[in-house]
């Protein structure tokens, strides 16, 4: 059947892929094309079956599957793999990623978690293969064909507060719903911390590379060869490298950036500075939402005040700004309740603490969202993807514009 999900094994123990093989013969829309015993053996096989998934062990001798992947997304890069491993360590995680693999699952497993992972892999890669294989006319005429996305600012008037790490994984989050294409901005422009936390290479193209073409009054259709395509399905335009070329990028240039990125995207995620400057505004008067990131701290909780009372003076709309209390469960003696009648609005949405799986996380450059989805810190976040997605759908907001507002500072 031409909708069967066309799966190859990748196992050096015969019990393992003979297990996996009846296991996955019980699906009706799920075909095991073969079976390899070692990673020589599957980049051959797979050059002939031309697998949609490849599920890949991580252990395996002469060439593992680490190796076997990176070689495999070259040679098959149709083939989407799924490593599995018996250690669940976030460095396994990172090298998979990194070498290619679309999904990690640690055994063992059950066979729900199997399918699910080699179906919501599948669903991905082809709306991917659709995207890329679409006519340069409709990708032209993209603009005008699609609905426009939402370009949601992820801000915070206290640093500290995990605005980036929340930013990140509600990124990955929503790229990792089949059929979406989101793009991640880092908008702190002098020290962006994005391409750490997605242990991207500092050196890729960064917005900063894009003021060459705003000078020079090209028409910025589309963005692709500035972004970097993170393993996770996400977009990421990174931050100039070096601080001093934060001054490159001008509030007219941000502007005009998140307008193509809304017209060609799903979702646009910007992790922006915790300063008040032209920049920053540019982003939140572009903004669809203002996510505003608070903790159960009393710095937090004031500065917070202080923004929803500048927020009021810049004439942003009170359902404009959606606050996010995060560490919502942190035993500081500061109730939700205590925070919402200081600041005088509900709180929208809550992120519970888990240092040891953000912390992890963060060390290793891989979003705790993959590393641990089944945490509640990751669940959370993924409620609030979905919320920002699903508000996507339908009726988009219009593009915000900054005129007939009051101007905050004397020299805007």
């Amino acid at each position: 059947m031409s909708d069967q999900i066309r799966v190859l094994i990748v196992d050096d123990i015969a019990e393992t892929r003979d297990h996996l093989s009846k296991l996955l013969g019980f699906e009706k829309d799920i075909e095991v094309v073969g079976a390899a015993a070692s990673g020589a053996e599957a980049l051959e096989m797979a050059a002939k079956l031309h697998p949609d998934v490849v599920l890949m062990d991580i252990n395996m001798p002469e060439m593992d599957g680490i190796a076997t992947t990176e070689l495999l997304t070259s040679r098959v890069p149709m083939a989407a793999v799924v490593m599995m491993s018996v250690q669940g360590e976030a460095d396994y995680l990172r090298r998979s990623m990194l070498a290619g693999a679309r999904e990690f699952l640690v055994k063992p497993f059950s066979s729900d978690e199997l399918t699910a992972s080699l179906r919501q892999v599948h669903a991905r890669e082809r709306e991917k293969i659709g995207r890329i294989s679409a006519p340069a006319a409709d990708l032209r005429g993209g603009a005008d064909a699609r609905e426009p996305g939402r370009v949601v600012a992820v801000f915070s008037p206290k640093g500290g507060v995990g605005r980036t790490t929340i930013a990140v994984n509600v990124a990955v989050a929503a790229a990792m719903e089949p059929g979406r294409d989101v793009v991640l901005v880092d908008g702190s422009f002098q020290f962006g911390d994005v391409g750490v936390l997605l242990n991207l290479n500092p050196r890729s193209k960064s917005i900063a590379d894009l003021v060459p073409e705003l000078d020079g009054g090209g028409d910025l259709v589309s963005l692709d060869t500035f972004v970097i395509t993170h393993s996770t399905g996400a977009k990421v335009l990174l931050a100039p490298p070096s601080p001093e070329m934060a001054e490159l990028v001008t509030p007219q240039a941000v502007r005009r950036i998140l307008d193509v990125l809304r017209s060609t995207s799903d979702l646009v995620i910007v992790d922006c500075a915790a300063t008040f400057n032209d920049s920053t505004l540019a982003i939140l008067d572009t903004a669809d939402v203002i996510l505003t990131v608070l903790t159960l701290e009393i710095t937090s909780i004031k500065n917070m005040r202080l923004f929803l009372e500048v927020a009021e003076q810049l004439g942003y709309p009170p359902d404009r700004v959606e606050l996010v209390l995060n560490r919502s469960d942190s035993a500081l003696g500061i109730r939700v309740a205590d925070v919402e009648h200081s600041i005088g609005r509900k709180v929208d949405h809550t992120v519970v603490s888990d240092g040891r799986s953000v912390v992890y996380a963060l060390n290793r450059g891989v979003p705790f969202f993959v590393s641990n989805r089944e945490a509640q810190v990751s669940q959370d976040i993924l409620r609030l993807a979905r919320a920002l997605l699903g508000a996507s759908e339908g009726a988009p907001s219009e593009a915000r514009k900054p005129a007939s507002r009051k101007s905050l500072f004397a020299w805007r």
